[in-house]
């Protein structure tokens, strides 16, 4: 089959807009199957695919396990399910979560290489942090076509900004401009590649789909990176892909720094208000104590606990101070 066989697509935050405007620009002939990734919430249905069905000429489905891969037809990834490519056909999964999301960007990228090698345009859209970064990486080391979002038009601009950090020669365009962009780089692909020889991709990917071998694999990739899993509480292991060190647990959760920052960061706000929660209570059961001494003639033992619950409600208030504050590393 001659032309790019594989177009996949990643967005977060904003991306509907953004994916319409992509779709309506597509020929109704586009010799190339799509592959879409939003980021969505784990409950519920989503409605992405008749939104893109009825905005653009191409037919678009909420892809379904085993789904056999036809050029000019959109699939867009379930919700909670990572939507990869295996043996020309849909794959779904409920494997670790990657940066903090399922489906996600990155083993879609990972697979399409690993199906296609060359034979692929990844695009990546508007979206926070910086999931699909890595993924567009592996396309471009094995010579596939990269697409990003110009973040100038992005709702939200970190996802093209850290896809552009890795890849900084991908073709940049406003989204209405990119459909027919990526019919260009269809049109003029070459033919579809064997797998490549990538172990990493290939297990990464292989991960991502909840396979055993690859998950109970004892010489699985990266060394102790002496940080702990935000999911899991498990070891962190720093793998070093091109460019980016990224970051995956023994039972698959995989990190981008940017992500595990910002997982390290709701886990600190979280403890921060267990803290609070904590000082508040016990400044309140020692105030009930004082009122119970007093009510007994004990004023020592009073005095004692309202003092306890003033220094429980000076440290609540530094704890209330850190919270109002942006968590480190936030712009």
């Amino acid at each position: 089959m001659s032309g790019r066989p594989l177009v996949v697509v990643g967005a977060s935050a904003g991306g509907v807009e953004s994916l319409r405007a992509v779709v309506r620009g597509f020929p109704p002939d586009l010799p190339a199957a799509v592959l879409v990734v939003l980021h969505t919430t784990p409950g519920g249905s989503s409605v992405l695919a008749s939104i893109l069905d009825w905005a653009g000429p191409l037919p678009a489905s909420t892809a379904v396990d085993g789904d056999e891969l036809l050029p000019g037809h959109i699939y867009v990834a379930p919700p909670d399910h990572h939507l990869t490519v295996l043996d020309g056909r849909c794959s779904l999964s409920r494997g670790p979560q990657e940066n903090g999301h399922r489906p996600a960007i990155d083993p879609l990228f990972r697979s399409a290489v690993r199906a296609a090698g060359s034979a692929v345009v990844g695009v990546v859209l508007t979206g926070m942090l910086d999931d699909g970064a890595a993924g567009l990486a592996a396309i471009a080391r094995h010579a596939g076509a990269t697409v990003v979002q110009d973040p100038a038009d992005a709702l939200y601009p970190s996802m093209p900004q850290a896809a552009l950090s890795l890849v900084p020669n991908a073709a940049t365009a406003s989204a209405d401009k990119l459909g027919p962009l990526v019919a260009d780089l269809v049109q003029q692909a070459p033919a579809i590649d064997p797998t490549p020889d990538d172990p990493l991709l290939n297990q990464e990917t292989a991960i991502a789909e909840l396979d055993m071998d690859a998950l109970n694999d004892p010489d699985r990739p990266g060394v102790p990176a002496g940080l702990g899993c935000p999911d899991c509480n498990g070891a962190l292991f720093a793998v070093p892909e091109g460019a980016l060190t990224r970051y995956r647990c023994r039972v698959g959760h995989a990190w981008s720094p940017e992500s595990l920052l910002a997982r390290q960061n709701a886990a600190m706000e979280g403890a921060l208000w267990m803290a609070l929660r904590t000082m508040e209570d016990k400044a309140a059961l020692h105030r009930r104590l004082a009122d119970s001494a007093n009510d007994r003639g004990a004023p020592l033992v009073a005095t004692q606990n309202l003092r306890s619950a003033g220094e429980l409600g000076e440290a609540a208030r530094l704890i209330r101070d850190l919270l109002a504050q942006e968590p480190p590393g936030q712009p």
